[in-house]
């Protein structure tokens, strides 16, 4: 087996330890975030983190009405923004902290007034050593070049800070539940995914709502550990262009998590199957017509990393299936460096 396997099925065990050690520390900044009311929020990340950060900006917008959007981090390291951004949250997302476009883009960001919140596993880092407030993911050392317990730990975080900030009940006890459900989700079978997709080069992944960013984690991790071309795609996106290239045998992956985005998303997947395509349906077990079973979340919010959960255990196993290795993908490094 790989790294990156017992890493991934290392995740409920992680983020059952996150919640008992953050737990004043999610508190209080809920607290500073009542405070302080944010008129909106900036987040800074690249890779997986950046999808774990859109993760957070769903919540945040849906939770509070104030607009989150993702920095291109080029208008702080090419072109010097001069920034003005009072009553704003800056919330920086990494594994590592240290890549050099994230520490100056938070340091830019915090000068032009935003409040700097960084989420990382690695506290003693550049970007927490710079940031206001700091949360540890509390993921452990990951190994595998392909992150999986760090993503799902950042789901976990930003979920509990948004529950802490809002004080929603219903979402405290969702997380406290979490873990068990997550150690269900490794329990899940999916090797229907692994027989389906290992002969193809190329797919959609196709997500809505809160599901938008594992759908988007999920094509990375085909491109990365695969060599698979998986592009992402909002289901309703999907339906203006790139629906053209949707045809017999053309292979689709739909994370139909369970919301308000499920109806539309299990709609699409029949559409796609009356066109011929090769379809793979993952919805929880009241979906009928899935072909991969996402286990029961205890909310729905939760329901993305319960999904992402099953799909890190798969495609570790396409990408054996398919002859690569998964914990050292060709041409990535653990820690890049950009400009």
């Amino acid at each position: 087996m790989s790294l990156m396997r017992d890493e991934a099925l290392s995740a409920p065990q992680r983020i059952a330890e996150q919640a008992r050690v953050n737990r004043d520390t999610m508190v209080q900044l809920g607290d500073v975030l009542r405070h302080q009311t944010p008129h909106g929020a900036i987040t800074v990340a690249r890779g997986s983190s950046d999808h774990a950060a859109g993760y957070f900006a769903r919540l945040m917008m849906q939770m509070t009405g104030r607009p989150c959007t993702s920095l291109p981090l080029s208008l702080c390291t090419l072109d010097d923004t001069a920034w003005q951004l009072d009553n704003t949250l800056s919330l920086a997302v990494s594994q590592s902290g240290r890549s050099f476009d994230l520490v100056e883009a938070q340091k830019a960001l915090k000068g032009g007034g935003a409040l700097a919140l960084a989420m990382v596993n690695a506290v003693d880092s550049p970007l927490a050593q710079g940031a206001d407030h700091v949360i540890d993911l509390q993921a452990g050392e990951e190994k595998s070049v392909a992150a999986t317990k760090s993503f799902m730990a950042t789901l976990s975080a930003s979920a509990s800070l948004m529950a802490h900030w809002r004080q929603d009940k219903p979402l405290l006890e969702g997380l406290a539940a979490l873990p068990e459900a997550l150690s269900q989700a490794c329990d899940l079978e999916w090797a229907q995914g692994v027989e389906a997709l290992k002969d193809v080069d190329r797919l959609f992944v196709i997500g809505r709502g809160a599901g938008l960013p594992i759908a988007q984690e999920a094509a990375l991790k085909f491109k990365e550990t695969c060599v698979i071309q998986a592009e992402a795609f909002s289901g309703a996106e999907v339906q203006h262009g790139p629906m053209a290239l949707v045809g017999r045998d053309y292979p689709v992956l739909i994370l139909a998590t369970r919301g308000s985005a499920q109806k539309g998303l299990v709609e699409l997947a029949e559409t796609f199957r009356q066109r011929g395509a090769r379809v793979l349906l993952a919805a929880d077990a009241a979906v009928a017509s899935r072909d991969l079973t996402i286990a029961d979340a205890p909310h729905d919010a939760l329901a993305p990393l319960c999904a992402i959960q099953s799909f890190y255990l798969m495609i570790e196993a396409l990408s054996r299936a398919t002859g690569h290795d998964p914990d050292r993908p060709e041409f990535l490094n653990k820690v890049t460096q950009t400009r």
